[in-house]
């Protein structure tokens, strides 16, 4: 299927996708995942966390896992999700668009160049 397809991401749809990217997560943690990678910038209600993740499950780009940890460290309630391949395709799909937004804004002026190191 094509990731194009899917394409603009919301906003939750996108940081979820991206807590995934590295590994399974309950929801919980996909909540604090994206709250310490964004500084505090982002935030996930339960209510938009679950009815996105119950969509994704249903267009595939999300799995439910049977992964679990240490048992002395987990709540048997949890559920685990993870990404599936048609889910990694899409987050990629979506970072190189908004990588081509900033080169149209750096083009017009709104950004400044990246800095080059050497």
């Amino acid at each position: 299927m094509d990731p194009e397809r899917f394409l603009p991401l919301t906003p939750a749809v996108f940081q979820i996708l991206l807590a995934l990217a590295d590994g399974e997560r309950h929801g919980y943690g996909i909540v604090r995942e994206v709250e310490q990678r964004s500084e505090g910038r982002a935030h996930l209600g339960l209510g938009t966390l679950y009815s996105t993740i119950k969509r994704l499950l249903a267009e595939g780009l999300v799995e439910q896992s049977q992964w679990r940890p240490d048992p002395a460290l987990d709540d048997e309630r949890r559920r685990y999700y993870r990404l599936s391949e048609l889910g990694r395709r899409v987050a990629v799909a979506e970072a190189e668009r908004l990588v081509a937004l900033v080169a149209d804004a750096r083009a017009k002026k709104l950004l400044a160049a990246p800095e080059v190191l050497g």
